[in-house]
This record gives structure tokens, C-alpha cells and sequence, in this order.
């Protein structure tokens, strides 16, 4: 799951990771929630092209949006059998820059605790997506785009069960080659990332507003935590086959 992430980085240092030729200027995001615009990179000619897309996919055979649930990701498990995501995936695929996003943590109070999720150099990063265009009755169209997911790394799982597709900068060019590259031939990219590829860290409570969308959010959280390493060894602790006799 993803709800909510953040693009700090200057619009340079995103033009440069990513190598298309626009100049776009945008301010820095910490706090990118669903219906709201966001950055993608898609393949254009061959090449990649900057775009800004509402985040929530819209199927185009979609015929009221307003009714129509915000679809922020798809399973990567699923997403070329289900009917929203079968086409997208087969040929519009895109990388969606970014770099941090917040997951939040059942704790015992039944509150739930936010956590940045990041590079450990702050660095931008690529989640794999998948957009499509929508056309309304008047011909007015709307491009929008969904985060792909999978299961959770062991590094996150104690946090939460899924994580993002990150797809790393090697691997761009084929993720974008919907043309020529189908499906099954990046099933493989569509993995759990590295354990050391991210690291997280508890953030106020008031990233759950969307109106909040400042550097404070990205802050670590002065009161004292339990690190997600000790939450998943006790969690571990209290099950000594470790899961291997649950039906669950």
C-alpha cells in the first residue's frame, strides 16, 4: 500500500535522474495525496517525457468518475488479469518519481504511527506505474496513473505487509518499452526491493492531514518508538514456530 509520499528534490535533480528534455518547475512535496497531480515519466517516441497526472487510474471505459473508487495502486500480482489494469500494463507503463512515502503502523494503543519510508541518502527513487487517458462526453481528457505494489521487504513488513514496485535506474528503458517489452518480460521487475535499498523512521501524526505539506512532516519523531527491527522480533518471540503451523 502507498497513500501518501513525497518529492523534495529539485526539479533538476529529478529532470537529471531521469533524463527526459522538458524543464519543468514544481515546488517541493511532502505530503502527495490521492486526486492530487503527480509526476511521471512515460515513454514518448522512444523517449522519456515528463507528465503530470492525476493520482488515482481511470479505466477509459470508465463512464462517471464521480462514482468510479480512487484506484492510488494495483497489485502487481494481479494487475494484467484485472480489467483496469490489464490494458495499462500491456501498454502504458511509467515511472512515478519520488522520494519518500509514509506507511503507518498499528501500534498497541490502536493508534496508528506514521513512518517516512526513504533512501538512507534521501535519494530520488522511481516507483513503477501505470497510467491511462480518459476521455469525457465533451472530448475533455484526463490522464491519471496508479503505483504498483508487491509484498513487503523484511525490512518494512513489521510496518506494513505491502511496499511499492521500485523500479531501479538500469531497468527504466525496459519498464517504459511497453511497445516492445510485454508483461511476462519484466514480471521479475516487479519484486520486493533490496533489504538496505530503504529505511524508515517514525513522523508526526499530522502527515494524516493532506493539508498539511511541509518539511516539518518529514521530521523523526522526537518521543521515544520501538525501532520496526524489535517490533518484528517480538512479534517473532511470541511465535516460536514463526509462523510455520498458523493458517494464517
Amino acid at each position: 500500500m502507498c497513500g501518501r509520499f513525497a518529492l523534495r528534490v529539485s526539479p533538476e535533480q529529478v529532470r537529471e535522474a531521469f533524463g527526459y528534455a522538458a524543464k519543468p518547475n514544481f515546488p517541493p512535496r511532502y505530503n502527495i495525496a490521492p486526486t492530487q497531480p503527480v509526476a511521471i515519466v512515460r515513454e514518448e517516441q522512444g523517449k522519456p517525457e515528463f507528465a503530470l497526472v492525476r493520482w488515482g487510474l481511470i479505466p477509459p471505459w470508465v463512464k462517471d468518475i464521480r462514482t468510479f473508487p480512487t484506484l492510488i495502486n494495483a497489485r502487481s500480482e494481479q494487475a494484467a488479469e484485472k480489467p483496469a489494469f490489464r490494458n495499462a500494463i500491456r501498454r502504458r507503463r511509467c515511472l512515478i518519481p519520488a522520494d519518500g512515502f509514509y506507511e503507518w503502523q498499528k501500534t498497541a494503543t490502536a493508534k496508528k504511527q506514521p513512518y517516512l519510508i526513504e533512501r538512507p541518502d534521501s535519494g530520488v527513487f522511481a516507483f513503477a506505474g501505470l497510467w491511462e487517458s480518459w476521455m469525457d462526453a465533451e472530448g475533455n481528457e484526463l490522464d491519471s496513473a496508479a503505483i504498483l505494489t508487491t509484498a513487503a521487504n523484511e525490512t518494512l513488513e513489521p510496518i506494513h505487509d505491502r511496499m511499492p514496485v521500485v523500479i531501479r535506474p538500469g531497468d527504466y528503458a525496459r519498464w517504459l518499452d511497453a511497445d516492445h517489452v510485454p508483461p511476462v518480460e519484466v514480471a521479475g521487475l516487479m519484486a520486493p526491493a533490496a533489504e538496505d535499498f530503504f529505511h524508515a523512521y517514525p513522523v508526526s501524526t499530522r502527515v494524516n492531514s493532506v493539508a498539511n505539506d511541509d518539511d516539518g512532516l518529514v521530521a523523526p519523531l522526537a518521543e521515544e518508538t520501538t525501532p520496526p527491527a524489535q517490533l518484528k522480533k517480538k512479534a517473532k518471540d511470541k511465535n516460536p514456530h514463526n509462523g510455520q503451523m498458523s493458517l494464517f
